[in-house]
């Protein structure tokens, strides 16, 4: 004969094994971070509380000033990351968006080509050591 269980009902739940479980994992994390305080070496060298960098010694501030063309890379590659996504994105529904889809994401990498032949223009791309074209425009921006 089997044993009818009415849903409606709730029933405690047995936690001991949960609470248990937490206990060691504090108990046991407790005893590792104690050992490593009584067992662990004591230095007091002076570059002991320096940030340490592949292995040599700081040399300056870590708040450096980039250059413009860093900020530029930065914003094409989130640009054209994103082309990319929703070009993936209209290929996977090409069947469901048939010619009407197909004419938007025409006109979307139309606009994405029209943007990049503007900045190659400008010279925004241009990163050689003669690729002063951004800054003066900047300069002259201001």
């Amino acid at each position: 004969m089997s044993k009818i269980v009415n849903p409606s009902v709730e029933y405690p739940a047995n936690t001991w094994p949960l609470l248990f479980y937490g206990a060691a994992v504090l108990i046991l994390a407790g005893i590792m971070v104690g050992l490593s305080y009584i067992l662990g070496q004591r230095h007091e060298d002076k570059d002991t509380n320096t940030p340490f960098e592949s292995g040599m010694k700081v040399t300056g501030s870590a708040r450096l000033r980039f250059s413009v063309h860093f900020y530029l890379v930065a914003m094409f590659f989130v640009i054209f990351d994103l082309e990319a996504v929703f070009v993936v994105a209209w290929a996977i529904a090409f069947n469901e968006l048939g010619w009407t889809g197909y004419i938007g994401v025409i006109i979307f990498i139309g606009v994405l080509t029209a943007v990049l032949v503007y900045e190659w223009r400008i010279g925004a791309l241009d990163f050689g050591p003669n690729g002063k074209k951004i800054l003066k425009a900047q300069k002259e921006f201001k």
